[in-house]
Order: C-alpha cells, then structure tokens, then sequence
C-alpha cells in the first residue's frame, strides 16, 4: 500500500497517488494492519478561499488542516474497504469507522466474494493482485458530512468506490458505501 502522507492535493482538490512500480500482489499474511491514529504532519492553520485546493468542491468552507486530516483518514478508510471486499481484510477492522448498516453490508459483499472463489471472506488474498488506490475526490457538503469518491485498480482493471463519512459521536464513520 502506497503510503497516504506521500499524497498531494491539485488545485482542483483532486488527491492523486503515485502509481506502484510494480505490480501488487495478493497478500497471503492474514491480517494487515490498520493505523487510524491522527496524523501530525499536517500544515499551519489556514482558511479554504477560492482558488486554493478544494476550494471549488465543498459545499460549505472548510479549514486546511481539518481538510487534510479527513482526507488522509477517508483513504486509509477507503483503502480498508477495498481489501476487505477484496479478501485482504476482515471486516472487523472496520466496525468502529462504520454504520451498523454499512459494516452489515460490507460483510455480505466480502462473503459473496469469497464464496465465489471458493474461500473464507478476511482469510487472506482472493484476488490475483491487490486494490491500488489511485485518486480520491473529496467534498464537505456540511460541517459533519464529506463525500469521497475513488478509483481503485485492480491490475488493469478499475473501478469506482463513493463513501459518505458523517460525523458520529466525534468520529468520522461511513454512513454510505456504493461501489461501481
């Protein structure tokens, strides 16, 4: 998994991550690891005017640094849903980052999958190449709510991911989980 601090985000508030030299493979080692602790390296405080990164996505203005943090948490998040469905990941990791009703149906998607080639779902690598993510678009349409859309590929193939975050109880949590 290509490191998220190594991100940038382009004037159009498009977060792009670099493309892996080589090609991921399936990983075999059962559990991976899944750090959602904050992150410290983010810049000094500054308001989002117009013109500046994710300025012209957000419904509502947001500040840097908090835009930052989310967008770094929603793709580690964004990151964990893929391998779970992909096998990679049991879907445990995810239970406290989201709704009772996403992780219920995050658990079913990683089960059909698994039963279609014949494994456990969370029991290791199901896919011939593992998820890379590529770009993630972020909006914050209210103070509490952020839309995240990404594109992941799998080898040569890619596919879409839209996640809504709403803010719970003080934490960013996936009240929505549409792939396509």
């Amino acid at each position: 998994m290509t490191p998220v601090s190594s991100t940038r985000t382009t004037r159009a508030g498009v977060l792009r991550l670099p493309a892996p030299t080589t090609t991921p493979v399936a990983s075999v080692q059962g559990t991976l690891a899944l750090d959602l602790g904050p992150r410290l390296d983010v810049p000094e405080t500054h308001s989002v005017r117009s013109g500046e990164p994710g300025a012209g996505l957000d419904v509502v203005r947001v500040d840097l640094v908090r835009r930052r943090r989310f967008e770094q948490h929603a793709a580690r998040i964004g990151v964990a849903v893929v391998e779970i469905v992909g096998g990679d990941r049991p879907v445990s990791q995810l239970l406290r980052w989201t709704t009772p009703e996403v992780y219920r149906d995050l658990g079913r998607r990683a089960y059909l999958v698994a039963a279609a080639v014949g494994r456990r779902a969370g029991s290791g690598g199901i896919q011939s190449v593992r998820p890379h993510l590529v770009a993630a678009h972020t909006s914050f349409v209210t103070e509490r709510c952020a839309e995240v859309s990404l594109h992941v590929r799998y080898g040569q193939r890619s596919r879409a991911v839209a996640i809504r975050f709403e803010l719970i109880h003080d934490r960013w949590q996936v009240s929505a989980l549409e792939f396509a």
